[in-house]
């Protein structure tokens, strides 16, 4: 038996609401919305859906990797008409903070520290801010940098797609493989949209000419014969192509966490229990490979975890290569994770990326017998890996 920290109900944190909304690729529909106007909506609509008042939220946590220049949770928390006397906290651990918001929410009900936590991650790839370092380039021009470093130059802070290549070339996952893998998360996306899979966990989002209500990058016409087509772009001779990578996003996701105490007190139907979650460190020279070592310190506490007999597995596609590389060393099934599709269709808004992990495993575990069990699984930049536990109750 999965074990959580504690049997009593008020400290079991459990997930009763999860809401996205449709992903859009980088200046497309979404490329006017500020990020915290996309978590907004989704923050009222969870309270109108569930019944709790604005006035019982303790805290709202949002993870955010490229736009936070001040506190996007709590701008968001305001936008969306929660009371001046709720706080907010903007997470960075990169791609995975949507997923760590949730991991800290849930921690804060085990701790007792409050009963209602928003928890996710919204990121716009569109509205990014350009980091600026001093003139010391191009005649005293301010030249901008394109990332945030992550690692000491005598470590090696590779960017992600030479990682990737790295993480190919170390582990042998071949480009055919790759392009199999980015076929399947097409495949699977766009037959989840058309079967209405989506429908239950997206809010529409208003734009200036429309209302989008669908994922904007999921390809009906990919083929295998166009994947293989495709050149590398990060390394000459190399793996990875725009194909079997993912696309760049815009796109926020949030869930509500309380206790089970409550979750009972509401009369919910169905909530999404919080069991366990491991963050590890991993050489930033393969960091795709980060679940691993958090799924091995994971399995430390919970000896009864066995990842390649979880029901549900939802692994954030940032590329091919690492996806396959981090399945292989954990002895999962490539067949068995992201059942509807991943990020290499559906797309990877960076922190709100493990947020969406969360909220597709809500939807899919729904009309699950007790005591199934998901898995959320994500490479962080920088090096890092983090998997979360959840189990239906």
């Amino acid at each position: 038996m999965l074990s959580n920290s504690s049997t009593d109900p008020a400290r079991i944190p459990v997930i009763i609401a999860a809401l996205r909304t449709p992903i859009g690729r980088v200046n497309g529909t979404l490329r006017d919305i500020e990020p915290s106007q996309l978590a907004a909506p989704l923050i009222a609509r969870i309270l109108r859906d569930t019944g709790v008042k604005a006035s019982e939220i303790d805290d709202v946590l949002l993870g955010n990797a490229a736009n936070s220049a001040g506190n996007l949770a709590r701008l968001a928390a305001l936008e969306a008409g929660l009371p001046v006397s709720t706080p907010g906290v903007t997470v960075d651990r990169q791609c995975g903070s949507g997923l760590e918001a949730i991991t800290l929410a849930a921690r804060m009900i085990q701790a007792g520290a409050g009963r209602f936590y928003l928890a996710g991650g919204a990121e716009s790839a569109s509205r990014a801010h350009i980091r600026l370092r001093p003139p010391l380039e191009r005649g005293g021009e301010l030249a901008p940098v394109k990332r945030a470093r992550m690692a000491p130059d005598e470590i090696g802070d590779p960017d992600m797609g030479v990682a990737a290549e790295n993480v190919a070339t170390a582990c042998k996952i071949s480009r055919e493989r790759q392009d199999a893998f980015a076929l399947q998360s097409h495949r699977r996306a766009v037959e989840a949209a058309v079967a209405g899979r989506f429908a239950r966990e997206i809010v529409p989002v208003e734009t200036a000419t429309d209302l989008m209500s669908r994922d904007e990058c999921p390809r009906a016409n990919a083929s295998l014969e166009t994947l293989q087509r495709l050149k590398p772009v990060f390394v000459e001779g190399g793996t990875v192509t725009a194909g079997n990578a993912c696309p760049i996003n815009d796109g926020a996701a949030v869930v509500l966490v309380t206790n089970l105490a409550e979750a009972q007190r509401l009369g919910v139907s169905f909530a999404l229990e919080f069991v366990d979650a491991a963050t590890a460190g991993v050489d930033p020279n393969l960091l795709g490979l980060g679940p691993v070592p958090a799924m091995q310190k994971l399995k430390a506490r919970q000896s009864a975890l066995d990842p390649a007999k979880v029901d549900f597995i939802e692994f954030n596609e940032a590329f091919a290569s690492q996806v396959l590389g981090s399945l292989d060393q954990l002895d999962i099934a490539a067949e068995r994770v992201n059942l509807d599709g991943g990020a290499i269709a559906l797309g990877h808004p960076y922190g709100a990326s493990g947020a969406i992990l969360t909220v597709r495993l809500f939807s899919q575990m729904l009309a699950s017998p007790k005591g199934t069990e998901g898995l959320a699984m994500m490479g962080v930049g920088g090096g890092m890996g983090i998997v979360t536990l959840f189990r239906a109750v």
